[in-house]
């Protein structure tokens, strides 16, 4: 690699994590190119150097936390079989991510896209991100028939859902009122939705293959 290529790579992240970090700590509402300039130290007509717009910034972010969340429920459930089970500590490891960088959770999910002019594919990547992290594990249960392929589709859309909306109610709203309750009723709301009525009751016969989300 040349170093002109390495000195370009090297300025992109400064201003990557500048913005990664403007967005932990402050959200999207606060974020400027000037702000993100000052934020690495350059002078804010460098970043149009190396950047289209800050919307491209903001694009490569979304990847990066996504990336950033993916590490760690992976790593939080890495000894464990795929299946039910999978699922449940994957969506508390999920929740606990985006409770501890509420600015994240801002950026992904409360946000209008034409607030920061996303585009379909990266709607998409935000919407059907849960789904990504749990797809060996809904597979699973298909294939051990626990319940088929149109049940999973269905417990998947509503886990996605459901969390989404308990988030936006604890972050938002402080509903309810302590972490500890949060936990509480949104493991029980996992529970319900992922375990429910799982009785053999799956045709022997389920139709082959299990339908990619999204």
């Amino acid at each position: 690699m040349e170093k002109k290529e390495i000195q370009e790579q090297r300025m992109r992240g400064y201003f990557i994590q500048s913005t990664k970090e403007l967005l932990k700590g402050e959200g999207l509402k606060s974020l400027s190119v000037r702000k993100i300039a000052d934020h690495a130290g350059y002078s804010f007509a460098t970043i149009y150097h190396y950047f289209k717009d800050v919307q491209e910034l903001i694009f490569l972010c979304v990847q990066d936390f996504q990336e950033e969340c993916r590490e760690m429920v992976e790593s939080g459930t890495a000894d464990q079989l795929p299946g039910q089970e999978r699922i449940i500590k994957k969506a508390s490891l999920f929740m606990r991510y985006f409770v501890e960088y509420p600015g994240i959770f801002e950026l992904l999910y409360l946000e209008r896209m034409t607030d920061i002019e996303l585009k379909q594919p990266v709607s998409e990547l935000i919407y059907s991100f849960m789904a990504r992290l749990c797809q060996p594990d809904w597979e699973s249960c298909v294939q051990e028939k626990t319940f088929s392929a149109e049940e999973a589709i269905a417990r998947q859309t509503e886990l996605n859902y459901a969390i989404t909306g308990m988030l936006l109610h604890y972050i938002n709203r402080r509903q309810p009122v302590t972490y500890d309750e949060f936990l509480s009723i949104s493991a029980a709301q996992v529970e319900r939705i992922v375990r429910l009525d799982t009785v053999q009751r799956i045709p022997r016969n389920p139709s082959p293959g299990y339908p990619k989300p999204g």
